[in-house]
């Protein structure tokens, strides 16, 4: 302590922010990442070696705003790219290259010698591990789907596709070869293609007040809630199905899920092309998926009469009458075998469905835009902080019912109800599952956020990120291939892993701070080649360059 603090009071001196705060709010400011991740590039020509960092590549603010607001940028380029094409997007498939033809034909021997093993009636347990081997390391060069398909996996249960009594039919028309949407033409000859913008929400559980929460607490279906929002994302692909059913074409989509104020999830979808609004809220309101689990209404086992452990032959017991469980297999064949059976639970969409008619460059686009991406750099949870008492008991009371609720085949809650498991194993408690949908900042909801039809854009992510970084290239008039400096050939170095504690890694602040002054820099470059193309002085900016 200086002899001037001595003076001043304890509050005082606390109150100003500390050094790494300061360092971290101006990388924000800057847009760079904050938790970057440390990595060892290798030249193979020269063989020096550099410490790179490398974004952390966070989806969420609360982790790294600066790579959030980054990939919230991304996602609306993708929407924006896609929504209102003119042309069918191009997905040709690219030829397998050299080393990938060679892994196919390490592929086909190995898959020879099985056969032959197999023939002779020896064991084919290691060439059974070769071609796990050799498969995944097709997957890691790019290769889509398995050499031969349906090898290994488990026979697919087929159950009856006759649609409930309850929902009303819906016309099918012939799916034409096509995802664009149609052209009108207006009387004075102008063509418009529009498309649309769509807003599923959930059922009611109960009536609700203005902030969201219950008027009767005791009477809000909780349960109903909860198993609704475990299995939305099924119902969001039940509906793009029935929607292409209906429509004739096939219908290409952007959509985000979010929760409404009531903490039910609900989806804004970017439709390319026009249907009818009656169509589409005809769609929503046939749209329905069963969910054949076996039922776990009726608690079997609680507090600490719980099922045991009896060894990975056996699996879990009854601790009363040493009894087996039966499998998750088993289960479900029981149900099979039950002709009056019923589905677990039904999920349906509720009446409110929002379907909007959208023309690309128009005001209405641009708002929805921004209504799609809102809350993807937040979680799930935190899109709606509750600020009220009757909130956070309305939260507290949706948490405990997502507890206990089986949230897959695999949950550990499924011995509550006496049933194991799908590949159970020894440790599984109900209550402490650990998958998403349990977790309070996911709010039931365990499903990725942003959905993206196969046709959107032609493009994936990577490849959208790809262009806005050879836009800023083409800005500063540097080459993307490769033939500068500046973005050297990929192939040319090798990347490590960098260990924790590694003594050649520089503190955080410094790497943040060497970080900052990079992006200013480059900023100021790309603001220069701006001007000069537009024919703009760059004397102050050469100022403000050369001082960064």
């Amino acid at each position: 302590m200086t002899i001037e603090d001595r003076g001043t009071s304890r509050a005082s001196r606390v109150r100003p922010p500390l050094a790494r705060e300061v360092v971290e709010a101006v990388a924000v400011e800057h847009g760079v990442c904050i938790r970057p991740v440390a990595l060892k590039r290798v030249d193979l020509e020269s063989g020096k070696v550099e410490i790179i960092d490398a974004p952390c590549g966070a989806t969420l603010e609360s982790k790294c705003p600066s790579c959030a607001k980054r990939a919230k940028q991304l996602r609306v380029a993708q929407c924006r790219e896609g929504w209102h094409l003119d042309h069918e997007p191009v997905t040709e498939r690219a030829d397998p290259d050299e080393y990938q033809r060679w892994l196919m034909e390490k592929r086909a021997d190995a898959q020879a010698w099985r056969e032959a093993a197999e023939r002779a009636g020896e064991d084919t347990a290691d060439f059974d591990a070769l071609i796990v081997e050799l498969e995944e390391e097709l997957a890691k060069t790019g290769v889509r789907g398995a050499v031969l398909p349906g090898s290994g996996t488990v026979a697919k249960r087929k159950r009856s596709t006759r649609r409930r009594q309850d929902a009303p039919d819906l016309p099918r028309r012939k799916v034409e070869n096509r995802t664009v949407g149609r052209t009108f033409t207006a009387p004075d000859g102008k063509v418009y293609r529009p498309s649309l913008f769509v807003t599923l929400t959930c059922d009611s559980y109960g009536k609700v007040k203005a902030d969201g929460t219950p008027v009767d607490p005791a009477g809000y279906d909780y349960r109903r809630a909860a198993r609704d929002a475990i299995h939305f994302p099924k119902l969001i692909d039940r509906f793009v199905q029935n929607l292409r059913r209906v429509a004739g074409y096939d219908v290409q989509y952007f959509a985000t899920v979010e929760p409404q104020r009531r903490l039910a999830p609900h989806v804004h979808m970017a439709v390319r092309g026009t249907l009818p609004r009656t169509e589409v809220k005809a769609v929503a309101a046939a749209t329905y998926h069963q969910v054949w689990w076996p039922p776990c209404d009726r608690v079997v086992f609680d507090g600490e009469h719980l099922p045991v452990w009896g060894g990975d032959e056996v699996g879990y017991l009854d601790p009363a009458t040493g009894e087996v469980l039966p499998t998750w297999d088993q289960a479900l064949d029981a149900l099979d075998q039950d002709e009056h059976a019923e589905p677990l639970h039904v999920v349906r969409f509720g009446p409110q469905t929002d379907v909007k008619g959208i023309l690309s460059g128009t005001p209405d686009a641009d708002r929805a835009l921004r209504y799609l991406a809102k809350y993807l750099t937040k979680s799930i949870a935190d899109c709606h902080e509750p600020d009220s008492d009757d909130q956070r008991a309305h939260l507290a009371r949706l948490v405990e019912a997502l507890r206990y609720e089986p949230c897959s085949p695999t949950c550990a809650n499924w011995l509550r109800y006496g049933v194991q498991p799908k590949n159970a194993r020894a440790g599984l408690r109900p209550g402490h599952c650990k998958g998403k949908a349990h977790k309070a900042e996911h709010l039931g909801y365990a499903g990725r956020r942003v959905l993206v039809s196969r046709k959107w854009s032609g493009k994936t992510l990577r490849e959208h990120a790809h262009d806005r970084r050879a836009w800023v290239l083409e800005q500063l008039g540097l080459s993307a291939t490769g033939d500068d400096q500046a973005t050297p050939e990929p192939r040319r170095f090798s990347w490590l892993p960098v260990a924790p504690g590694d003594p050649a890694v520089p503190p955080i602040t410094h790497r943040l701070l060497r970080a900052v002054a990079d992006r200013s820099r480059w900023r100021t470059a790309v603001q220069l080649a701006q001007a000069r193309a537009a024919g703009q002085p760059t004397q102050d900016l050469s100022a403000i360059g050369r001082a960064a």
